[in-house]
């Protein structure tokens, strides 16, 4: 873990190019998505998620989940063409665990319609990301603070 302005930064991880989702390959070839730090301190208490029911297929830039805080609503981005294959019950069930634990708590795992290796090689990982992601904290002046879930 490496952390910028507060905000945690997880190298072994990939990243959309505005750091606002992470994703983790698993085994079976599915991606778990998740948001990152800037996102969870950018979007407040989260207070509900809804992930798209499993066996939808999501084409790319429609969201795979929404998520809501107090002061902001808005999506979780999809960046390719997908079927979502589960929603993290722990946190329908308890989504400030996006605030406190935001790379442990998952949104949702997908299945690329491409295979996991094309998507991976879209996305910033490495020495990339963590430039890119401590240029946004320094450029946005973004102050991370985890919430309690």
């Amino acid at each position: 873990m490496i952390e910028y302005n507060g905000c945690e930064y997880r190298p072994g991880l990939y990243y959309d190019k505005d750091y606002q989702i992470w994703i983790r390959p698993e085994p079976d070839g599915s991606l778990v998505v998740g948001m990152t730090d800037i996102s969870q301190t950018i979007a407040g208490r989260i207070l509900h998620v809804r992930v798209r029911r499993p066996g939808t297929a999501r084409p790319t830039g429609k969201p795979v989940a929404t998520i809501e805080s107090g002061k902001w609503a808005g999506p979780v981005p999809n960046l390719f063409d997908c079927v979502i294959e589960a929603a993290n019950p722990q946190v329908l069930a308890r989504p400030a665990l996006l605030n406190s634990d935001p790379y442990g708590a998952w949104v949702a795992r997908v299945r690329p319609d491409a295979g996991a290796e094309q998507v991976l090689a879209r996305l910033v990982t490495g020495q990339e990301a963590a430039t890119g992601y401590a240029e946004r904290c320094r450029r946005e002046d973004i102050q991370c603070k985890r919430g309690r879930g």
